[in-house]
């Protein structure tokens, strides 16, 4: 894993450290010392940056955003403690729509839709303006998944379709290369290509072809849909040998962008956290990077892929980075003010991200990110319009901050709360000029549903969530709202995540409707999963899509705004107890891995034992629902324990052959089961019904940095 290559060039007698203690300290600053000596060796020094002026600078940054900052969570708390009041005051009455809204706009939770505009970001990489593709979301901690997504861009369709259930044939024999299902690999890749580029055998024999792009001796590369195919030739390969034209892989355009995460996929909560997660952005931005491994008894170091030359035509050879900062919410250890409060952890990002993507634009690196001069960071877990105008007001302070010019930094919306969802044009507006991204993400905008009407009644069962009115609304605003706003031909209108990794041939017959509802993205859980997908984007013509979608209307608040209730429902003891395990499996399952290895997002086994891939958005749903459920009395506390622990030895049992893992039976006081019953019991009072503070707090505890 790539690390600090370079000590900080001494300055005077006094240790390196020293002097960045020094320069921070006479900013008013108190900041972890190995990520201070990181930033000016490596990210300040490249940039030709002066120290002193930067933490001079970034501190001044503070003194104006963090009351602001305060502020705004000060609000969400004055918001929900209303609504928590209007739905107390009508316990046991029907939601009236017309009072409900109305009493949303006077306490300002919905707020006035902005007049018609279009946004105007500018110098947007294609990936993300004229493209459709796959996106990959990776926990930017692990070296080795960040190499594999990045050089997601192009992927083996063979691979996917030989390795993975995608292939309606029998599974391969033991021992070896099974022909026989390399044959059907054959035939359902040529299935593929006569559906995408008619006339392709003809090509490659000579004749002409509109889809053709380039050909060179062993391959053909085509183009369908704005996504390249290459066809590649070599009759001397244990493939191509058997081959009539002796074709021995078809290579798929695949991820064409990739978010590297620091939010809800990684365990980052001090400084020494935080330093890996910015040093392996840095990796991947100037290109060095690299990863070494054993695997299958033989010693490899990845690192990322280069460019892909055909004659004239270079084809970027790795995804389109962006990176995922974290919300408004968190603050970290790792840089504290001069009072020795912690600063928001999202201001942190904002600055030190920034800072690394100006090093790419400087051309300091191996190789380019963006070749239209932007630097792309996701931002997520805003609430309204008031809030993503700070992200807009504190990105324009950045760029200040780092000499870059104005709408420099790009900005990916991420509509997963509530009051985004209901005022999403206004969202939009706040950052129409930087805006490159907006995105449904069904998971936390569920645990954002069941904690801001969380006195409002019991919830239905989290399986039926998706068969609620407003999950419909929800996904059809986003993209109507979105193309309403000129997003299309300019920025990416999102999809979530397809979670079941194994599941190839599931997700092959249902994440085609992610293109069909006009997204010109979609989260995938791998990089085979972003081949098979690509091929969605061959069948459909997102962009044909989105003008058929323009103008037509936009469903309005009411279904978007109707509560999730289970009126009139009165469960059996066995389904409230199948919903508390279901619930308390996958909570116990995620947050184990989470409180004790310092793992952000992995692929978990369900109740069923299904892997799924578990990031904090699915415990928000878990812990959250238990809590509504308790609340109301559709269960007591006595049934939720009974549930957590019958589901620790399930979880203990999943987790029998990871020699890291760390037993929940028998341990109840230990941090990781302590935090699955902060996580329920204390679900009612936790911030937006967000799982980060009491994670953070009990993985301290684990790693030693606060008392239990």
């Amino acid at each position: 894993m790539n690390r600090l290559v370079a000590p900080c060039a001494p300055l005077s007698p006094l240790k390196c450290e020293d002097h960045v203690s020094e320069r921070v300290e006479k900013a008013g600053l108190k900041v972890d010392a190995a990520l201070a000596a990181f930033v000016e060796a490596q990210v300040l020094a490249p940039l030709g940056k002066d120290a002193g002026e930067f933490w001079a600078g970034f501190a001044a940054l503070l003194d104006r955003f963090v009351p602001a900052n305060r502020a705004l969570l000060a609000k969400r708390d004055d918001l929900q403690a209303r609504i928590d009041g209007w739905h107390q005051d009508r316990a046991g009455k029907p939601i009236d729509q017309s009072e409900y809204q109305a009493f949303l706009r006077e306490i300002g939770y919905l707020v006035p839709e902005p007049a018609p505009f279009t946004i105007g970001t500018q110098n947007v990489d294609p990936e993300i303006a004229t493209m459709a593709g796959p996106q990959l979301v990776v926990p930017v901690l692990n070296a080795r998944f960040l190499l594999n997504a990045a050089n997601a861009r192009w992927g083996s369709l063979y691979d996917a379709y030989y390795g993975t259930d995608a292939l309606d044939a029998p599974p391969a024999r033991p021992g070896g290369y099974d022909k026989q299902r390399g044959a059907a690999v054959v035939a359902a890749a040529r299935a593929f290509l006569d559906g995408a580029i008619p006339g392709w055998q003809a090509a490659l024999e000579g004749g002409a072809s509109e889809y053709l792009v380039a050909a060179r001796e062993g391959g053909y590369l085509f183009k369908n849909n704005g996504l390249h195919i290459e066809v590649v030739v070599d009759s001397s390969s244990p493939v191509g040998q058997d081959d009539p034209l002796g074709i021995a892989d078809v290579i798929l355009e695949a991820a064409l962008t990739t978010i590297c995460d620091m939010e809800d996929s990684v365990a980052a909560v001090d400084g020494e956290d935080k330093l890996l997660a910015y040093t392996n952005w840095l990796g991947v931005i100037r290109g060095d990077l690299a990863d070494t491994f054993e695997k299958g008894g033989r010693t490899m170091t990845r690192k990322l892929n280069p460019d892909r030359v055909w004659g004239d035509l270079v084809l970027p050879g790795r995804s389109l980075l962006f990176v995922r900062n974290v919300g408004h919410l968190m603050t970290n250890p790792a840089i504290l003010l001069a009072d020795g409060g912690e600063i928001p952890e999202g201001i942190m990002d904002g600055v030190i991200t920034s800072a690394i993507g100006a090093i790419g634009l400087a051309g300091k690196g191996e190789y380019a990110n963006s070749r239209a001069g932007s630097i792309y960071i996701v931002k997520p877990k805003q609430h309204g319009p008031e809030e993503c105008a700070f992200t807009n007001d504190l990105f324009d302070a950045v760029e200040d901050l780092l000499g870059l010019p104005r709408h420099t930094i790009k900005v990916g919306v991420m509509d997963e709360e509530r009051r985004t969802s209901a005022n999403l044009a206004a969202c939009i507006h706040a950052v129409k000029d930087r805006i490159v991204f907006i995105n449904t993400g069904f998971l936390d905008r569920t645990g954002d549903e069941i904690h801001t009407s969380m006195r409002a009644g019991p919830m239905v069962r989290k399986g039926d969530m998706k068969k609620s009115a407003w999950i419909a609304a929800y996904e059809a605003r986003n993209v109507q709202i979105g193309l309403a706003c000129g997003l299309s031909g300019k920025a990416q209108i999102g999809k979530g995540m397809w979670a079941a990794p194994d599941l190839m041939g599931d997700m092959m017959v249902q994440k085609i409707g992610h293109p069909k509802s006009g997204a010109n993205t979609a989260w995938v859980p791998s990089p085979t999963a972003a081949t098979l997908h690509a091929m969605h984007y061959h069948a459909v013509d997102v962009f044909a899509v989105q003008q058929e979608l323009a103008g037509q209307p936009t469903p309005g608040l009411d279904p978007l705004l109707t509560v999730p209730l289970a009126d009139g429902v009165n469960w059996s003891e066995e389904e409230v107890r199948e919903e508390l395990d279901n619930n308390a499996q996958g909570l116990l399952g995620y947050v184990v891995r989470w409180i004790d290895q310092g793992v952000g997002c992995s692929k978990v086994p369900d109740i069923n034992d299904v892997g799924l891939m578990e990031d904090r958005a699915t415990l928000r749903i878990s812990s959250q629902h238990m809590a509504n459920w308790l609340l109301h009395g559709v269960c007591s506390k006595d049934q939720v324990m009974d549930s957590l622990r019958r589901m620790a030895a399930k979880v203990d049992a999943q987790n029998a052959g990871d020699p890291l893992y760390e037993p929940l039976v028998g341990n109840e006081d230990a941090p990781a089961f302590r935090a699955a019953l902060d996580l329920v019991f204390k679900g009612v009072e936790q911030p937006s019904g967000y799982t980060e503070p009491l994670l953070h707090h009990w993985r301290q505890v684990k790693k030693g940095n606060i008392a239990g």
